[in-house]
């Protein structure tokens, strides 16, 4: 079911996407070369016990994933894209790291994420990244009134296809509200002028995701990590995004915090 919220909703919505913007931006700030990912569960799950903020990972367990899962952040590294279970492994120099966070705020979720690369890095991996981030302005750009789940879509693949990377449609952005993930889906490839309207209300976590060689994911031993078939490289960006009459309003929006 497709719910929309009020203005008072969405008000009452941003401090979730404050605090994952700032829990990320701190998170991103720490990762360095040497950084062991149970680390960086271990630190993301101190700020959401100060916070009072409730984790949406830590007890998610839906049907394609082997859950629970157990942790309450995504660590996805290199090969990895998507869902990357947190396990004992210390980042090495060029590892290119993945990081997606949603949590609970007084009942009210926000979903982001980001990518980057520790140590030196590799122009190929700044190029992935740099896309999945433009592929994100251009959806939020799109997320406007009177345009379609299509819309949004087909900017995610102009910008994508544009840099000569194929996409996977099997996970895309979604519905957010009082759950992790609700209606609509939105994939990262689609028609213009098709598929739901979007109307005032609409709350979206848009996440644009591509692998550098291939579209075709695998899943790790541990029923969790996504990684690419052919061992290429994958970068993810996301954020939640309110659709109003007057604009689409960034809820886990980083740019007062000086990062993307």
């Amino acid at each position: 079911m497709i719910e929309l919220r009020t203005p008072a909703e969405i008000d009452e919505m941003r401090a979730a996407g404050r605090f994952v913007a700032e829990t990320l931006a701190t998170l991103r700030e720490e990762t360095k070369v040497g950084t062991n990912l149970l680390s960086i569960d271990k630190r993301a799950h101190e700020m959401i016990r100060k916070a009072g903020a409730e984790s949406c990972y830590i007890d998610y367990a839906p049907s394609f994933g082997n859950g629970p899962f157990g942790k309450v952040i995504c660590t996805s590294i290199n090969d990895a894209v998507l869902h990357g279970l947190p396990h004992d492994y210390v980042l090495r120099d060029s590892d290119l790291v993945s990081l997606d966070f949603a949590v609970s705020v007084d009942g009210w979720v926000a979903d982001s994420a980001v990518s980057f690369v520790v140590g030196s890095a590799r122009e190929e991996d700044l190029r992935l990244i740099d896309t999945t981030e433009r592929a994100l302005d251009a959806a939020i750009a799109a997320a406007t009134v009177g345009n379609r789940i299509g819309d949004i879509s087909a900017s995610v693949a102009e910008i994508a296809y544009g840099e000569g990377y194929s996409i996977n449609t099997d996970f895309g952005g979604h519905g957010v509200g009082r759950t992790m993930h609700g209606d609509p889906h939105v994939a990262n490839d689609g028609r213009a002028g098709r598929g739901f309207p979007l109307r005032d209300g609409l709350v979206l976590a848009l996440e644009p995701w591509f692998l550098q060689t291939t579209d075709e994911l695998m899943t790790d031993a541990d029923g969790w990590t996504l990684r690419s078939a052919d061992g290429s490289r994958g970068a993810h960006s996301e954020h939640t995004v309110a659709i109003t009459a007057d604009g689409p309003i960034v809820l886990t929006d980083r740019s007062f915090l000086g990062v993307k």
